[in-house]
């Protein structure tokens, strides 16, 4: 890992970005999108942090424009975590982000090794409190929304649930799920230090100006 991640990791963790983009491929280029050019969009727009998220076959042109985005976060001083894949995050110099059925954080941290950002998704109180021992930079908690991102979404935790998980941990906490521009405030008002936006980020018509445009607009929130 560059000297120079390692440093924004360090100041990453002292001050989590309140607003969490989340790159999902799937909903990008059904809007016509390629990856490459959403990343700048959403860089040009004010993004501090950005996560990949592909859930298909990691291809060499995926592989390619993961790289790609990684090296203009750099550039942007900004974070870049692939969601799911530690060797696609060891391969590119990235951080990583795992779910609940994903390599064990343990293990995913000798991948990705001792500098690199890993976040955890969790679900609930029980999760939450077996996860404090885990070798993770980060929680992720929901969804706290309902949620059409994912085809078999966990039960929604709501604004009480965040709530709770906010007292688990004195780590940052980023809000999952069917956040929105309207509820966001719920979120930081209950604890969360970041929202995780996928659907919100997305406007209709998603032009690279458009797309550009929301992410300045989701960085007026806070």
């Amino acid at each position: 890992m560059p000297p120079e991640w390692h440093a924004k990791v360090t100041s990453f963790l002292k001050v989590l970005p309140p607003v969490y983009p989340i790159l999902d491929s799937a909903s990008i280029l059904k809007h016509g999108l390629g990856l490459v050019e959403a990343a700048e969009a959403l860089l040009e727009g004010g993004a501090q942090i950005l996560q990949l998220r592909h859930k298909e076959f990691w291809s060499k042109d995926v592989v390619a424009a993961a790289q790609k985005i990684a090296d203009l976060c750099t550039q942007s001083q900004a974070m870049f975590v692939v969601n799911d894949r530690a060797d696609i995050a060891a391969l590119t110099g990235s951080g990583l982000h795992i779910g609940q059925d994903d390599l064990m954080p343990e293990d995913a941290r000798r991948v990705i090794g001792v500098n690199s950002l890993l976040g955890f998704s969790t679900h609930n109180d029980g999760q939450m409190r077996a996860a404090q021992s885990e070798p993770v930079d980060y929680f992720a908690f929901g969804p706290v929304f309902s949620t059409v991102s994912k085809a078999r979404p966990d039960p929604t935790a709501g604004i009480d649930g965040l709530r709770a998980a906010r007292a688990f941990t004195s780590k940052p906490l980023v809000a999952i799920g069917g956040i929105t521009r309207d509820n966001a405030g719920a979120c930081w008002d209950a604890g969360a230090s970041s929202v995780a936006v996928i659907a919100d980020l997305i406007p209709v018509p998603c032009t690279r100006r458009a797309l550009r445009e929301r992410m300045a607009e989701w960085r007026r929130l806070r």
